[in-house]
């Protein structure tokens, strides 16, 4: 796995350690003349496979080897799929920061989070601005998507310019910020484009994404129709959805409530930079209940059926502040992220259950996506006029049929490049040609932990075929001091189970007798262990995680 860089010091390569095996998480690297450059640092979902973890970030020990060669990290926009990571990871980095003036207020409330020490250094570069990163000279281009100040980078090399699209789409009403700057893009296209690097996440959508305006539109008339208290629930991040949440709000004539920690960052980042007029008061979370149902509108967090996010607990009923009752209504303004499918479901029958009205886009026109559809990947290569296009920003069966599309618009090459490839990026030979390591890391808690570790597989074993926990008391002699003590959880119950627990306890005390007389540790605890893993595998066809504690008196 290891790849000699040194041999290709004058070639220009690109690297994704994340966002090109999944929707999410992205982190890119660009490398000439021995110097590295990344864009993006963000967190993605974790799934079942990893019990207890709800956040994962890419594994990064491969560029920590080159760090004294990484001149920055540009921020493309403040989707936590992209800037989510740097809390978590920057301490290993320690490069500067480069991003425009909302994304760096965004990003400074989540370095507040770090506590103590070295905190990064965040430069604020304008909407369309520049900087020189020798041997990188980099451009901002803006484009719409469903948060301000999303900018796509021109990365500028002797061996050509890249353009690292990050996530967008073309919206000409996108209710906050600019529309996207298609004199720029017109104006590198004619400029000789060696590749761009392209979002995938819509690839399979015919069409166009929809405009932000025309949800906007739908909101107010919906949130009219509501007889009493609303929950709306979207993504954090998308201010453009917040702000079109605001104003349906006083279209109704209701008071406006926030209801999760990350709104109130990313509000607070939206106030700092002119998005939401700073005089903005809000309903406090304590205050909720004091107000008549008609007259609220409360915006929540827990769209993608986050466990601890104010809308799983609201629908749980154990939110400290907020209650719903029969005839409330709660509106998802939002896409289900494939594999949070159950969990959102889970959130939507508990409501249900309550006879609160549940609102999705399978109904009403309030949701529109922040990436392009095929239409829009169109109009944009048909703009850039790329010589080689590396789809990003998606699972492998999006990086494929986007090559696809790719060739079919006229682009002569394509690579699809996974987490931890090493891309040629040469006109006439760009392809794959090394790899290095890639992975995932799991936020557990406050811990980092490898989601390959031995943590992770334990408990998956007992979540999968739950524990036996057998206790022994021998005397001076080896002979037992007591009865063997047995609990099962997962596999046995106390009560429903006592006549079999006894039984395996007695097999376990039958085995220990047969030993030889003070026989050391290691060789009882190792028969109590043969005996339940027999048993067990014997009478349930279960491999259950076996603990052996042993004393001696």
């Amino acid at each position: 796995m290891t790849f000699n860089f040194s041999k290709h010091k004058d070639e220009l390569l690109f690297v994704p350690l994340g966002g090109s095996n999944e929707i999410g998480m992205n982190l890119n690297l660009y490398t000439i003349d021995g110097k590295w450059l990344m864009v993006d640092c963000g967190i993605g979902f974790a799934g079942d496979y990893l019990p207890g973890v709800e956040i994962i970030v890419p594994d990064i020990s491969f560029i920590i080897e080159h760090k004294e060669n990484l001149l920055g990290l540009i921020i493309t926009h403040a989707h936590e799929d992209h800037v989510g990571a740097v809390p978590y990871l920057w301490r290993e980095l320690g490069c500067p920061i480069y991003t425009t003036p909302f994304t760096a207020a965004f990003l400074r409330h989540k370095i507040t989070e770090m506590g103590a020490g070295k905190k990064p250094q965040v430069h604020e570069i304008a909407c369309g601005g520049s900087v020189d990163l020798d041997p990188f000279k980099i451009e901002f281009i803006e484009l719409t998507h469903s948060i301000a100040e999303m900018q796509a980078v021109a990365i500028t090399t002797k061996k050509g310019t890249v353009l690292h699209t990050g996530d967008w789409k073309f919206d000409d009403a996108p209710m906050i910020g600019n529309v996207s700057d298609f004199d720029a893009l017109k104006r590198y296209g004619d400029g000789n484009v060696l590749a761009m690097v392209c979002d995938s996440t819509n690839v399979f959508e015919n069409g166009v994404s929809g405009s932000e305006g025309e949800v906007r539109k739908h909101l107010v008339e919906l949130i009219k129709t509501c007889p009493k208290r609303v929950v709306v629930s979207t993504f954090a991040s998308n201010i453009a959805r917040v702000a079109t949440l605001i104003h349906a709000a006083n279209e109704a004539g209701r008071m406006v409530a926030l209801a999760g920690r990350s709104l109130y960052r990313v509000v607070d980042a939206a106030k700092q930079t002119g998005y939401i007029d700073e005089d903005m008061e809000f309903i406090n979370e304590r205050e909720i209940m004091n107000i008549p149902r008609e007259d609220i509108l409360i915006i929540s967090t827990g769209c993608q059926g986050e466990p601890r996010a104010a809308l799983n607990r609201i629908s749980r009923g154990d939110h400290q502040q907020i209650r719903l009752q029969p005839g409330d209504s709660v509106i998802f303004s939002s896409r289900k992220i494939p594999g949070n499918e159950t969990r959102i479901n889970g959130i939507q029958n508990r409501l249900v259950e309550k006879k609160i009205e549940v609102i999705t886009d399978r109904n009403y026109f309030i949701h529109v996506s922040g990436h392009p559809a095929r239409d829009e990947l169109k109009e944009m290569y048909k703009m850039v006029r790329p010589r080689i296009a590396v789809p990003t920003h998606g699972e492998p069966r999006h990086l494929h049929e986007h090559a696809k599309l790719a060739s079919s618009f006229g682009v002569k090459e394509t690579v699809e490049a996974h987490n931890g490839a090493v891309v040629w990026l040469e006109e006439g030979e760009a392809s794959v040609i090394g790899k290095v390591h890639s992975g995932y890391i799991a936020i557990d808690g406050s811990s980092l932990i490898p989601t390959d570790g031995e943590v992770i597989r334990m408990r998956r074993k007992l979540r999968d075929d739950g524990a036996v926990f057998v206790s022994l008391t021998l005397d001076k002699d080896g002979e037992l001091a007591s009865a063997v003590q047995l609990a099962a959880p997962g596999i046995l119950d106390t009560k429903e189970d006592a006549e079999l627990i006894a039984e395996y306890a007695g097999e376990v005390a039958d085995a220990i007798e047969n030993l030889k007389k003070k026989s050391g540790d290691d060789v009882v605890k190792e028969a109590a262990r043969l005996v339940i893993r027999r048993t067990i595998k014997r009478d349930l066809d279960k491999k259950p995680v076996i603990e052996v504690l042993l004393a001696r008196v």
